[in-house]
């Protein structure tokens, strides 16, 4: 059943959900508002505790399958409630800020905190290699529709159509990288084992299946809230709708992932780190950009293309180049972080006049 930190989780999201409602409803600041992020981050770690207690019951394929969905749940509500406000630039630059912060902020931490801690850290390099391939695949998928569009070519004329088959095709690719994505891990066993020794007491079916479904209709509200107060507040701080979406939406939406990986490299657990934090960009890459261009044809708002900004898809291929070799070798120190934090700060910086 419960344990206290879960009781304490629960209290903490109830009441950062009913101070962010008293903020929306108060026509208070409109950078006040801003703890909707707050309580969009909790709910997002509810959602992903609920998955987790799940998996207890259902075993690793169907956790798997149930991450991928879910896991992102928050960060695609804010983007499809942020279309349909017609805050297209912000979705752009949000999706990218998205891989941006995990592959170059959160890795950089990561490898910060975990190498002046632990020193040298040694990672088996085999399924983050096989993710640099995925993730350059995905970029492709963004770089050849943006020449398309600003070369002018025929296809600039389809742009619609083109993004909509490219993101078919993405999802496809990650259906079929499954298989491997569920057997790469080479301490599984030992790691479900280390699993079920610290949580003896899963959740019943029941209550997991209830915190996963109000969590999840939780963060469907806050997300609106969210992103109502998104609007006034770029223009109160004088922020361009691409540095709120590169920084602001991308690192909201993806709190939970970020705080479980950089712990994951404190606790000296590289291997475990470098899957979080990379499969949470692959994830965004392959599933959730993807979802969002197909369900922009029925939001009401404007279609997502994959016709970037080309400073984006400038700042996405270095991002995924920079880690890729990072993470190539399956060890890393300190300085490495350093690096990749330094990265992203010039690149956040670069978008605050837009």
């Amino acid at each position: 059943m419960l344990t206290r930190q879960d009781r304490i989780v629960f209290g903490i999201t109830a009441a950062a959900v009913i101070v962010a409602a008293v903020a929306q409803f108060s026509g208070t600041n409109p950078v006040i508002k801003f703890i909707a992020a707050i309580a969009l981050s909790l709910l997002a770690m509810n959602v992903s505790s609920g998955t987790e207690q799940i998996g207890e019951h259902l075993g690793p394929g169907p956790t798997g399958l149930l991450q991928a969905a879910l896991g992102n749940l928050p960060e695609v509500l804010v983007c499809a409630f942020a279309l349909r406000a017609g805050l297209l630039q912000v979705v752009q630059a949000a999706l990218i800020g998205s891989i941006l912060a995990n592959s170059l902020l959160v890795l950089g931490v990561a490898i910060l905190v975990g190498g002046l801690k632990h020193g040298r850290l040694h990672f088996h390099a085999e399924s983050p290699r096989m993710i640099a391939s995925l993730m350059m695949l995905a970029v492709a998928a963004l770089v050849i529709p943006t020449l398309a569009a600003e070369l002018h070519t025929p296809a600039a004329e389809h742009e619609n159509a083109l993004g909509a088959a490219c993101a078919v095709l993405l999802l496809i690719v990650f259906f079929f990288s499954l298989p491997f994505s569920l057997s790469s891990d080479p301490d599984r066993t030992v790691r479900q084992a280390e699993k079920a020794a610290a949580t003896p007491h899963a959740w019943p079916l029941w209550l997991a299946i209830t915190v996963l479904i109000l969590a999840s209709l939780g963060a469907a509200l806050v997300s609106e809230w969210f992103v109502s107060a998104l609007e006034p507040a770029i223009e109160l701080l004088h922020m361009s709708q691409a540095f709120a979406g590169i920084v602001v939406v991308a690192i909201a939406g993806n709190a939970v992932e970020n705080v479980a990986g950089i712990r994951l490299a404190a606790k000296n657990r590289p291997d475990y780190a470098m899957s979080v934090i990379l499969n949470s960009s692959l994830v965004i890459a392959l599933i959730v950009i993807p979802t969002l261009v197909l369900l922009s044809f029925v939001l009401g708002g404007p279609i997502l293309t994959l016709a970037l900004p080309p400073l984006l898809i400038a700042a996405l291929l270095l991002s995924t180049l920079t880690s890729a070799i990072i993470v190539n070798d399956g060890e890393t120190i300190w300085l490495e972080g350093v690096a990749l934090i330094g990265l992203y700060c010039i690149i956040a910086a670069a978008f605050w006049w837009g």
